[in-house]
């Protein structure tokens, strides 16, 4: 609008010079006249031809300024006339639903430049300023989402959304059970200041939209934005809604200030949409569900939700969805399908947005013709189910921007937000206080700090099936190793205290043909394929298994604990969790084994089970481990600091645990 501002300057500027030209060439000429001598009788006077000369340029400028005169008249004519309404390239099926999409729009949905979006929403005429989102006003935002997949997709969303923001945010999450335990571990972990989150129970809402039939991917929560006005609190007065598959590259401020300008009975801001689905033409015998035109788009919907109840939208959204299925049979697009039909109806309700708020990415769509530069876009919509594999010529583009946000480091987002209260919870109030006692001139601070930390958690990344076993066996895998419960149940694991030890290997080689029975991993070991688990630099960590028995073994055998012992073990939910001072590098598996000693629980290995480590790049930390003095000598504080711990809380049990090697 600045830029369109500046240009109507440019435009006045020009038009009073061009104005004052006249007038100051007349003054020119006329002050010319007081020096110009009379002119020869006599043609053949030596300055004859050079007056005359000069009388055929004056007479030619006067000619000129009068065209300049005339043309400036024309201007100021076409200035005192009322701004034309711009006109608008439809592709609608017809002339009639043309005009009715476009006397109700008022922004220009193909965003082409600024100057042609003001026209559109009807602020050609005056430079007024835009309207602003105050600093610390909460944005609402609801998002329906349930599953494994779709939670594992929210988080590049809120990501992307975090990493721009400069308001506080408030999620509203409509999901079944798996989502909210997932998303509610995550969020609760990020602990980002100034986001607020609330959980709706999609299964109480089903029975709101499981009548409709529905050939959508997303099945019967793809039909669940219809059902926004009764289930977001009766007090929120507008929100934005996104799909999970949305990438922001904008603040959504940007998006929230849309609301103000909203007018009439203007209740949807919607982005048209960019394939020709509602047109009816992608294939022979294609029926679409009747739409304005193109029809929109439901990726992003901005709801005014209170002039919405008001409209009574429960019922206007049914009477529609009933009518068009008894031709329609089902929705094929879910909700789309009946925001469409609703808008067909009644075309006054929707605010059309510009396309970069919604650029959709499908095998389908005509999202290149949106936008000039990708630099100018301000929402991606990964609406396919193959995603990154969409045609696109700057998918490339789109791919990496997804990517940087699928990899983005989260404890970035946990920025404040200056200028704002910062509302936080008790457990996070207990952690900071925690943290400011801590001696920050400590050279062991950062070890320090990090046992306090809180780490973000994703738990169930990948989707699972899970059905309790009834004897009360079940087997939580927390490394690359796959267990057999014939050891849980004959070792009593439920009932005693048992460490069952999974003897470990390594190879050396990037490629190998995993062993898929003892007898072939024993063979590989022959050869030289395999090694026993650090056997070239740490022979100690892992000795104790006692290799040599566990070729032949062929039932469980006991082991005894040794310092430096550091195997993988299978154990109970119930037995000591890792120290969280062994950070990094060092010791944090030596010091469970060894508490796991001292509760007096056996070592049991495991004859038929086996897991292989793979070569890899040496890790930050054991760099740090290898080149950093103070590194080394932080880790010796630790160590000696759980042994003095291990000595007061068992006693005379755990002297044997005082000796241990220090240098380890």
């Amino acid at each position: 609008m600045l830029g369109m501002c500046r240009g109507r300057r440019k435009f006045v500027a020009a038009s009073l010079a061009l104005i004052f030209i006249p007038a100051l060439t007349w003054l020119y000429l006329s002050s010319a006249n007081f020096t110009v001598k009379p002119l020869p009788l006599s043609p053949l006077d030596p300055q004859s031809s050079v007056l005359i000369g000069a009388a055929a340029e004056h007479q030619d400028l006067a000619l000129r300024l009068r065209d300049v005169e005339e043309h400036n008249h024309a201007l100021r004519r076409e200035i005192s006339l009322p701004p034309r309404v711009p006109t608008h390239s439809s592709h609608h099926s017809n002339s009639r639903q043309g005009n009715q999409l476009h006397t109700h729009s008022t922004e220009e949905g193909t965003g082409d430049s600024e100057a042609k979006k003001g026209a559109a929403s009807g602020n050609s005429s005056d430079c007024v300023p835009q309207p602003v989102v105050n600093k610390c006003e909460t944005i609402h935002i609801a998002i329906v989402c349930a599953g494994y997949n779709a939670s594992r997709d929210v988080v590049t969303l809120v990501k992307s959304v975090l990493f721009h923001r400069r308001n506080p945010l408030h999620f509203h999450f409509i999901t079944d059970s798996i989502a909210r335990k997932i998303l509610a571990d995550l969020f609760h972990t990020w602990m980002v200041p100034a986001v607020h989150v609330n959980f709706y129970d999609a299964d109480e809402l089903k029975s709101e939209v499981s009548w409709i039939p529905n050939k959508h991917y997303s099945g019967i929560y793809g039909l669940m934005k219809l059902v926004l006005t009764k289930t977001l609190p009766s007090d929120l007065q507008k929100v934005i809604v996104l799909d999970t598959d949305i990438t922001f590259a904008t603040d959504i401020a940007e998006l929230w200030v849309v609301f103000h300008k909203f007018k009439g009975q203007q209740v949807l801001g919607l982005v048209e949409n960019q394939s020709d689905w509602y047109l009816g033409n992608l294939w022979k015998n294609h029926r679409p569900w009747p739409a304005l035109g193109r029809g929109f788009n439901t990726g992003v919907i901005l709801l005014l939700l209170d002039r919405l109840r008001k409209l009574k939208w429960e019922q206007m959204w049914r009477l529609t969805a009933e009518r068009e299925l008894m031709s329609m049979l089902s929705t094929s697009l879910a909700d789309q399908d009946i925001f469409n039909a609703v808008i067909k109806q009644n075309p006054f309700l929707v605010h059309q947005l510009p396309c970069f708020w919604n650029v959709q990415l499908s095998d389908h769509t005509r999202s290149e013709k949106c936008y000039k530069d990708v630099s100018d876009l301000k929402v991606i919509h990964w609406n396919s189910p193959k995603k990154l594999r969409v045609k696109n010529k700057h998918v490339e583009f789109f791919r990496n921007l997804y990517l940087t946000f699928l990899e983005y480091d989260g404890n970035l987002l946990r920025r404040e937000l200056f200028g704002c209260p910062s509302e936080t919870d008790h457990n996070s109030e207990n952690l900071q206080k925690t943290l400011s006692e801590l001696d920050e001139d400590d050279p062991c601070y950062e070890f320090r700090r990090e046992r306090f930390t809180v780490h973000r958690t994703h738990v169930y990344f990948l989707h699972y099936e899970y059905e309790p076993a009834l004897d009360n066996t079940d087997v939580t895998l927390v490394a690359q190793l796959s267990m057999d419960r014939k050891s849980v149940v004959q070792l009593d694991m439920g009932n005693t205290k048992k460490a069952l030890v999974v003897p470990a290997f390594e190879t050396l080689r990037y490629r190998l043909s995993f062993p898929k029975s003892k007898a072939e991993l024993l063979s590989q070991l022959d050869m030289g394929t395999l090694f026993t688990f650090r056997y070239h630099v740490w022979t100690k960590g892992h000795a104790p298994t006692d290799f040599a028995k566990w070729r032949t073994a062929t039932t469980p055998y006991r082991v005894q604990w040794e310092a430096d012992f550091e195997p993988y073990v299978m154990v109970r939910r119930e037995s000591p969790e890792y120290d969280r001072r062994f950070v990094g590098f060092g010791w944090n598996k030596v010091a469970h084994i060894m508490e796991l000693d001292a509760q007096e629980y056996e070592f049991v290995v495991l004859p038929n089970a086996y897991m292989i480590h793979m070569p890899h790049a040496p890790s930050f930390d054991i760099t740090k481990f290898r080149s950093n003095k103070q590194y080394r000598a932080c880790l010796k504080t630790l160590k000696e600091e759980f042994q003095q711990n291990m000595s007061r809380r068992y006693g005379f049990a755990a002297l044997k645990y005082m000796t241990v090697d220090n240098n380890s």
